[in-house]
């Protein structure tokens, strides 16, 4: 899984004219799913991200994870995280997981997050549907994180 992490002051997707999700402080995830993928690289994750000190503390500094700011999190699935660009201009998306096997996984992974924040559900996009995602980054902080590279 890959994943693009970044701090907001606020965040909302919108699909057609409706607002499905908006958050205020926190963090807006973006989530790739590859078919390699599964229940451990979630766990993982999730763990991860929930507990990512990049919240200031009484001092300016980062020092404080999402869970000890009180902040919201929203989750936007993003297929083209695994896009490749070796050969050509075209990117390929052939790492990228089948809608039957990231559905799931998606799922799975924002029922962790909900579970890890003790907030459940979490804020989240519509795996597939044609979103507009707004937000102002907050720093700016930007995390990409990739389970495959854990070690």
């Amino acid at each position: 899984m890959k994943t693009v992490i970044q701090r907001v002051r606020h965040a909302s997707v919108t699909i057609g004219d409706l607002v499905k999700a908006e958050i205020k402080t926190g963090m807006l995830v973006l989530v790739g799913i590859e078919d390699a993928d599964g229940n451990e690289d979630i766990e993982w994750l999730a763990r991860k991200i929930c507990n990512l000190r990049i919240f200031d503390d009484a001092q300016g500094v980062m020092n404080r994870s999402v869970l000890e700011a009180d902040g919201e999190v929203l989750i936007v699935s993003q297929f083209t995280l695994h896009a490749s660009t070796k050969k050509g201009n075209r990117p390929s998306y052939i790492r990228a997981a089948k809608p039957e096997i990231a559905i799931p996984l998606y799922e799975r992974f924002c029922d962790e997050m909900g579970l890890q924040l003790g907030r459940h559900p979490v804020q989240t996009g519509e795996f597939g549907a044609d979103m507009q995602v707004r937000l102002l980054n907050d720093g700016p902080v930007t995390i990409i994180i990739d389970t495959k590279n854990k070690e």
